[in-house]
């Protein structure tokens, strides 16, 4: 840790997964670090508004859908009562203790934490809420993003409701629509289906979770049918229109029923960076059409003064991607050779069944015309998944045919989400086919589903008969 490290001022700007990484790792490499966020506590949207608090709600639904299943099992619970105020409660209470953690590790690194709308004066100055002024060398921009709200949905009063208001949970609707098939509707809709809400979704494209492997996506879809009132495809919403205690939308597309009411809407169409409002325009940070910052692959902006990390700069908005990134532009400003070439990103569905997935998938591969290899195994033949009453999901490979190498992985199932990490690793260290089979795992274990799979691909899985693709060599 040299003199000149210490005298070294650096500025997050942002206090997510990304921005408060940024922090700490700077701070322990001896960094003067001041972190500036808009919130009270650090956290950011994943910790405040995303991530957690959907997790903590998240695990609440399958609780509720378990003790409805459980009865298939031998095991019959009465009706869940459900107080709404107490899971609320429940809800801030987790948050808000992660959250006091990471002022606590604030103090203990010594950083700077400043709550307040940081604006850019110039290249090496931010002015908070309008009147505290902050010098720096360096900068790293890590304000995030916010929800998408179509023009037809903003005047609307009182409101619909979209990813940060659908976490407060204020009531339990009798109907709610929700608009957009991808992971954040699916996993709000799937938390309200359990609170007792009859959840009709629509999605513009033709499945759901558009560009995931429509293979990894049809057993969620088949749960969620039974668990929605409705799951409308290839439809969207023409118009919407408050009326007395509801709405009425009309939704154009495959519906036979054009007009209907919900008691409440919830919009899940996508996010946008947080990049305007910021003076950028003061700095020489460019950002694109949609106004996502640009970099390079060491995370540095046009403006030298200046990186970037997270969901400000595109790409897969998750909150690991954003740390990971985070860890690459510390790097570069302490001056070590860094860059963010990462081969597997994983992305987790956190609905039941979850899906998760990283590397390469099927659905990228022949987009490209990439001649791919795909080995599954079917938690059917899975001992644990039978004895969890889970058996509806599968593990895939995505593998080099001349080498068999692991180029990706996806899962679909049951805490799915604590399984990619493996894959992540194996494609990370370009392990084979043959590493993996031969890489001991527990038994009885949904793990051991990531070796049986490649076991099929070698074909020398003892519960699935299949052709081998290729041979080992003696």
């Amino acid at each position: 840790m040299t003199s000149i490290m210490r005298k070294k001022n650096l500025l997050v700007l942002g206090g997510g997964p990304g921005g408060y990484a940024a922090a700490f790792l700077a701070a322990d490499m001896g960094m003067n670090v001041t972190l500036v966020d808009s919130g009270r506590k650090p956290g950011g949207v994943c910790l405040h508004r995303g991530c957690i608090p959907s997790k903590a709600l998240l695990h609440l639904a399958k609780l509720i859908n378990e003790t409805r299943e459980a009865k298939e099992w031998g095991i019959e619970f009465g009706d869940p009562k459900i107080d709404i105020g107490h899971v609320r409660k429940w809800k801030d209470h987790v948050v808000d203790k992660m959250a006091s953690g990471l002022v606590l590790l604030c103090k203990q690194r010594g950083v700077n934490f400043v709550t307040g709308h940081g604006v850019f004066q110039d290249s090496n100055t931010v002015v908070v809420s309008g009147k505290d002024k902050i010098r720096f060398d360096h900068c790293i921009l890590a304000v995030g993003s916010r929800p998408i709200l179509p023009k037809m949905f903003e005047k609307i009063d009182p409101p619909v409701l979209d990813s940060t208001s659908a976490l407060e949970v204020e009531n339990i609707p009798k109907k709610i629509l929700v608009v957009g098939g991808g992971y954040i509707g699916l996993e709000m809709g799937t938390v309200y289906a359990a609170l007792g809400s009859k959840v009709t979704v629509v999605e513009m494209m033709d499945s759901l979770l558009p560009g995931v492997d429509t293979d990894l996506v049809r057993p969620l879809q088949v749960r969620l049918k039974k668990q929605f009132e409705n799951i409308f495809l290839k439809t969207r919403v023409e118009s919407v229109e408050k009326r007395n205690s509801g709405f009425k939308a009309v939704l154009e597309g495959a519906v036979t029923e054009k007009e209907q009411t919900f008691d409440q809407i919830l919009v899940a169409v996508g996010r946008q960076p947080n990049s305007n409002g910021i003076g950028l325009e003061n700095t020489k940070v460019k950002t694109d059409e949609n106004g996502f910052v640009e970099i390079d692959h060491k995370q540095q902006t046009a403006d030298s003064s200046i990186s970037a990390i997270g969901d400000v700069v595109g790409g897969a908005m998750l909150a690991h991607k954003a740390s990971a990134e985070a860890r690459v532009a510390v790097e570069v400003i302490a001056g070590k050779e860094a860059g963010f070439d990462h081969r597997a990103i994983p992305a987790v569905v956190f609905t039941d069944p979850e899906i998760a997935w990283a590397g390469l998938t099927e659905t990228e591969a022949r987009k490209g015309n990439r001649e791919i290899n795909i080995a599954k195994f079917p938690w059917g033949a899975s001992g644990r998944a039978q004895t969890l009453g889970r058996p509806d999901g599968f593990t895939k490979l995505i593998l080099d045919p001349e080498t068999g190498q692991i180029l990706g992985m996806g899962l679909v199932g049951s805490g799915a989400g604590e399984l990619i990490g493996e894959g992540v690793f194996a494609i990370e260290v370009g392990a084979l086919a043959e590493d993996l089979a031969f890489s001991i795992h527990p038994h009885p274990t949904l793990s051991e589903t990531l070796m049986e799979a490649a076991e099929v691909y070698l074909g020398k899985s003892p519960h699935v008969y299949q052709k081998p693709s290729r041979e080992v060599e003696e």
